[in-house]
């Protein structure tokens, strides 16, 4: 006999009740995004490759080396999606929602794939939240952006973080600073790692991003984004600055932090946290003013700025000490049904509890009290509800309240409403 097929190296699957703190960041970001005019955005998994060679980048290491491609029937190139930024930006210019009145608010959730080496909280398929807001380039919008996912960890009970932030340049910036930067690497490009001496050549920039110790004293020598600003940009990123300081927003300058996209202009940022070691960005993203209009928007209609934060990471954060509660049981009441002729009347009531909004799980009837009993333990029921032979003649369930061991024995009819008030009691 063959083996058992077994998990695609750096793929994950999430089980209960493991899903419980995604379902619960998912929730959390849903309802703030709402509170500040964001509605949800679902782009396709697949998109056509070129699409991503254009806007992220072909000489980065998202489209170098760690795209899933291939062609398909009618030899069109297609790729699972590595990030939605791109794929969103499309979707602006594909249905011109430039046309519609003020910025454009955006968010999204699902799932991005990335051939990338797996470590702490990175897998091949993860899970990602962003947002994108898109229709100018004010500096309001970019501080909105940095207020509400503040707001989104502390939300989460995630204390700790720290904001970096930087400015890119406008576009006409960069070149400047990329030849600056090509200049100032040709002495000490020799004595980097593999990939900065091969980024030195292709995209000097993410020479900035390595995280290799021993490239960082090299890497300290070099220029600077800030160091280049042109005017208009420089009052841009003060703007931005000095509007999460009056929102109470701290943050700590990075003028190293570049990303890793080939679209972002002007402000970068990073959410990071100690409990993710090395790799320890919760979040990040920046603006784009670019990247709609190279799609066909009309000039000026395209720019924005977005975030990405990663599932897996912000999860593994969240729970190294820092969560506020457990993860709910699949089931508050559990519904032992004691031999076949209770079957039938025990699942009937399990569906009218259910109807008046209460969680319910039934056990087999084949099996006895004390199996049924200690399978609700297992589960963390609060409940354990036995309908038998004497509960069907009297019209009453046998309630066991499993923290205790107290037994009542209520009527059919009032079973709803004892499990909303012993719920409300225990709240209070």
């Amino acid at each position: 006999m063959p083996p058992a097929p077994t998990l695609v190296k750096g793929m994950r699957d999430l089980l209960p009740p493991e899903t419980h703190w995604f379902q619960a960041v998912e929730a959390a970001a849903r309802e703030l995004f709402a509170r500040y005019g964001y509605r949800e955005i679902r782009t396709p998994i697949l998109e056509r490759t070129e699409l991503f060679a254009r806007t992220v980048g072909e000489e980065t290491d998202i489209v170098g080396k760690e795209m899933y491609s291939f062609l398909d029937r009618d030899q069109t190139s297609l790729t699972l999606r590595p990030e939605a930024t791109a794929a969103v930006a499309r979707a602006y210019v594909e249905h011109r929602l430039w046309e519609q009145p003020g910025w454009t608010r955006l968010y999204y959730l699902g799932p991005m794939f990335r051939r990338e080496r797996p470590q702490q909280g990175r897998y091949r398929q993860f899970s990602q939240i962003g947002a994108e807001l898109l229709g100018g380039d004010a500096p309001q919008m970019d501080a909105e952006m940095l207020v509400m996912l503040a707001r989104l960890l502390d939300r989460l009970g995630l204390s700790g973080w720290t904001l970096s932030l930087n400015s890119l340049g406008c576009a006409e910036d960069r070149p400047r600073f990329e030849r600056a930067l090509r200049e100032a690497l040709l002495p000490i490009a020799p004595r980097l790692c593999g990939d900065c001496r091969r980024r030195a050549e292709t995209n000097p920039l993410r020479v900035l991003d390595c995280k290799r110790p021993e490239d960082q004293p090299l890497i300290a020598q070099l220029p600077t984004t800030l160091d280049l600003l042109d005017p208009p940009c420089r009052e841009h990123f003060e703007q931005v600055k000095q509007l999460l300081e009056r929102a109470g927003v701290p943050y700590q300058l990075q003028p190293r932090l570049v990303r890793g996209l080939d679209y972002y202009t002007r402000t970068a940022f990073e959410f990071v946290h100690g409990a993710l070691g090395a790799q320890n960005a919760l979040l990040g993203g920046g603006r784009y003013d670019l990247l709609a209009e190279r799609l066909g928007a009309p000039k000026g209609a395209g720019a924005g700025i977005g975030f990405a934060l990663g599932e897996d990471r912000l999860v593994s954060a969240w729970r190294a000490g820092l969560a506020p509660s457990d993860p709910p049981p699949a089931a508050e009441i559990y519904l032992a049904p004691l031999g076949e002729a209770a079957l039938a009347p025990a699942l009937e009531l399990a569906e009218q509890l259910r109807q008046a909004g209460l969680s319910v799980a039934a056990g087999d009837a084949r099996w006895s009290a004390k199996k049924h009993l200690s399978t609700a333990s297992r589960q963390a029921a609060r409940w354990a509800v036995l309908i038998g032979e004497q509960e069907i003649q009297a019209r009453q369930a046998t309630v066991k309240t499993l923290a205790n061991g107290e037994q009542s024995a209520v009527a059919w009819p009032q079973l709803a409403e004892f499990f909303a008030t012993a719920s409300g009691a225990a709240r209070a």
